[in-house]
């Protein structure tokens, strides 16, 4: 009888393990993983309308190739410019809340990423400060990635400019 009952809770404990396993594996790797090679797709995209005063200009999203560590996110980012020459721009963002600070030719840009309450999407608030003619302009960004299938991305935007708020929706294959 003493071995029946010992049967019974050591296969109640491996039960219990096999049991609770998946929810501590599922916990570790909760969160969406954006790493890898992604190409622009213009037909799924809505690069909405220029602010006013613009000037009709309209950003379109390059293809790009990130990689995602424990607690970093590295964007390099490939477009044209208007010059019709190919600009590479890396961008390198701290995945726990923390200020991430990147400087290209446009300027020095402050960036903080949280991921929401579930992990699968991660917002991006970017805070760029440029001179142009002479002036200091500061421009924000709120920008929500998400995977909508595990071969499509999805980067809703929004961008507050002293000409208004542009809204922007890029949508992006995984190669």
């Amino acid at each position: 009888m003493k071995k029946n009952v010992t049967m019974q809770i050591v296969s109640f404990a491996v039960l219990f393990a096999l049991l609770c396993m998946p929810v501590a594996l599922n916990a570790q790797g909760s969160k969406a993983n954006f790493a890898g090679k992604w190409a622009f797709n213009a037909s799924k995209s809505n690069l909405g309308d220029a602010p006013q005063g613009g000037g009709g200009m309209r950003m379109g999203g390059g293809d790009f190739t990130a990689t995602q560590e424990a607690n970093l996110l590295t964007v390099e980012s490939t477009r044209t410019g208007q010059d019709g020459q190919t600009m590479t721009t890396t961008s390198k963002y701290t995945l726990d809340g923390k200020v991430s600070v990147n400087t290209t030719a446009r300027g020095e840009s402050k960036s903080t990423a949280t991921w929401s309450a579930d992990g699968k999407s991660l917002t991006i608030v970017t805070t760029r400060t440029f001179e142009r003619d002479g002036q200091t302009t500061e421009m924000k960004t709120t920008e929500v990635w998400s995977l909508t299938n595990p071969t499509t991305l999805s980067r809703e935007s929004t961008m507050t400019t002293p000409n208004g708020e542009r809204k922007t929706t890029m949508v992006y294959d995984k190669k």
